[in-house]
């Protein structure tokens, strides 16, 4: 009887594990059709700007940008006004809604943006798509820092939209962000 029991604990052994693979639901498809490929997203080099989790198309996902990641995902500016500042000024850094591509996010609903000083905003994902809300990274050609609201600041187009003038969508804008949870 003492010989068959490694073979016991072998196919116990096979059998937990195939339970555990059936256990694990295979990722569904997102609205495009397919998962994204995270592997394809740039490994970040110098400082994190952003970091994204939460679940997408029914897994979890870390994902962590700096600067050249955010480029390589596209490259936009704005000019718009702000509550904060006077006149009208130029934003560059990424879209919102290109950011929430790249990750396969496209059918999520909201995000939560957290800055670095825990202020936190809920945002429909649905002003990304319709507006060209920018992560923004400079104002007026110079790189934002923590002392000036980088660095990156949820931007809206004002100038482009008189609706986004109303004063609901201020708390939208969080400077110093550095992370979106998604639901």
């Amino acid at each position: 009887m003492r010989r068959r029991r490694p073979l016991l604990v072998l196919i116990s052994l096979a059998f937990g594990m195939l339970a555990v693979a059936l256990a694990i639901p295979a990722p569904s498809q997102g609205a495009a059709g397919v998962l994204p490929d995270l592997l394809k997203l740039p490994e970040p080099q110098g400082d994190v700007l952003l970091e994204v989790s939460g679940r997408v198309a029914q897994r979890s996902i870390s994902v962590k940008f700096d600067r050249a990641g955010l480029e390589a995902i596209g490259r936009r500016s704005i000019t718009t006004t702000t509550a904060w500042n006077d006149g009208a000024h130029v934003f560059e850094g990424v879209l919102a809604r290109d950011v929430m591509h790249a990750i396969g996010a496209d059918d999520v609903e909201s995000v939560r943006a957290i800055a670095l000083n825990e202020y936190e905003a809920t945002i429909p994902t649905s002003d990304f798509a319709r507006y060209n809300v920018l992560f923004a990274w400079s104002m007026d050609g110079k790189q934002m820092t923590a002392r000036d609201k980088g660095p990156l600041w949820i931007v809206y187009p004002k100038l482009d939209h008189p609706e986004l003038r109303d004063d609901k969508y201020d708390h939208r804008w969080v400077w110093q962000l550095y992370r979106l949870i998604l639901p």
